[in-house]
């Protein structure tokens, strides 16, 4: 039986930007996953507030979602993006830890549905959202 988690985990280690980007995967579960990326100054967008770059948030979120779906026990193989739309609440504050949660709620021979959630040390205020849509590989 193959180990969806352990393959997740291998997907996103040996993916030159999570690694540039300092992404962790910090949970892996049976279409849920969780990655953190901590602050780091390289990454800032807005260099008058130290604020880090939305398209580091964008990767992330991407990355995690895709990690949830490689985990959902009806899919078979890799995956990739399809769509994602990502809104952004906020800026993240400097200086914290921003954590990714992504679920895969829905899965068809050949599309995964994905939600993923942005946050930093403020759980009750989210720094971004997504939804998305990945294909389901090797069925």
């Amino acid at each position: 039986m193959v180990d969806k988690a352990k393959l997740a985990r291998q997907f996103i280690e040996a993916i030159p930007h999570a690694r540039a980007l300092g992404l962790e995967l910090t949970h892996i579960g049976e279409g849920d996953a969780e990655i953190s990326m901590p602050y780091n100054k390289d990454l800032v967008g807005d260099p008058r507030r130290g604020v880090i770059h939305g398209g580091a948030v964008s990767a992330m979120l991407d990355t995690c979602s895709g990690a949830a779906v490689m985990s959902h026990p009806q899919a078979p193989g890799g995956t990739a993006t399809i769509d994602l739309r990502i809104d952004y609440m906020r800026a993240a504050t400097p200086g914290q830890t921003i954590r990714t949660r992504a679920t895969c709620y829905h899965i068809t021979r050949n599309v995964a549905f994905v939600r993923a959630t942005a946050y930093d040390d403020d759980e009750e205020r989210p720094v971004a959202t997504a939804s998305g849509a990945f294909t389901v590989e090797g069925g």
